[in-house]
Order: C-alpha cells, then sequence, then structure tokens
C-alpha cells in the first residue's frame, strides 16, 4: 500500500480558506476594523431644555436615527447603509437611555 503525499492536501485546504476570505472581503461581507473606523461620525449637541422657554431646531432632520437597545442609544446613518455606532460623550462614556423596556430573553 502506497502512502498519499500530504503537502498538496494542505496547499489545497490553505488555498481554499485564503480564496473564501478574499472573495467574502471582495464583496463586503468581511471587514477588518482599523482605528480610522471609530472616528467622530458627526458631532452632536443637547439642547437644554427650561419650562416656559422656546428654542429653534430644524425641520429637516439628521441624518441619524437613534434606537435604544439593551439600555445604550444606537446611532444608526440612513445615509450610508450598514453605519451604525454607540452615542457616547467626550470621555468615551455610552449614553443611556430609559423609558424603553431592553429586550429580554424568551424562555
Amino acid at each position: 500500500m502506497s502512502e498519499r503525499n500530504p503537502i498538496p492536501l494542505i496547499l489545497t485546504g490553505i488555498g481554499s480558506i485564503v480564496g473564501t476570505v478574499m472573495v467574502l472581503w471582495y464583496y463586503g461581507y468581511l471587514h477588518f476594523a482599523k482605528p480610522e473606523d471609530a472616528l467622530l461620525l458627526s458631532d452632536f449637541t443637547m439642547l437644554k431644555t427650561m419650562p416656559g422657554e422656546d428654542y429653534k431646531v430644524s425641520l429637516e432632520p439628521a441624518a441619524q436615527v437613534a434606537q435604544c437597545i439593551d439600555g445604550v442609544l444606537v446611532l444608526f446613518d440612513t445615509q450610508q447603509k450598514g453605519l451604525t455606532g454607540v452615542l457616547v460623550d467626550n470621555r468615551k462614556k455610552a449614553v443611556r437611555c430609559i423609558g424603553q423596556e431592553t429586550p429580554q430573553e424568551v424562555k
């Protein structure tokens, strides 16, 4: 009984993995995060509301939509699909949200 050479099988396996990763990356299903990806998306300012005082805001909505997920305010960008982020303050602390129940695991 002759023994098989394992080198072609190993090279085929490695080539298959590299090829799969390259195809997934090319079509956008795989993203390698870089430090530049965490850059500031937009500046936000909080308008303090006082009883009896008027404040003016634009009628045109912002390009971001916020949703409360697990008690944290998450922003979704409507212009760049797939771009999401957590709203943080200047110390990188996540902005919490209340008033909406967080999703619970169904048992």
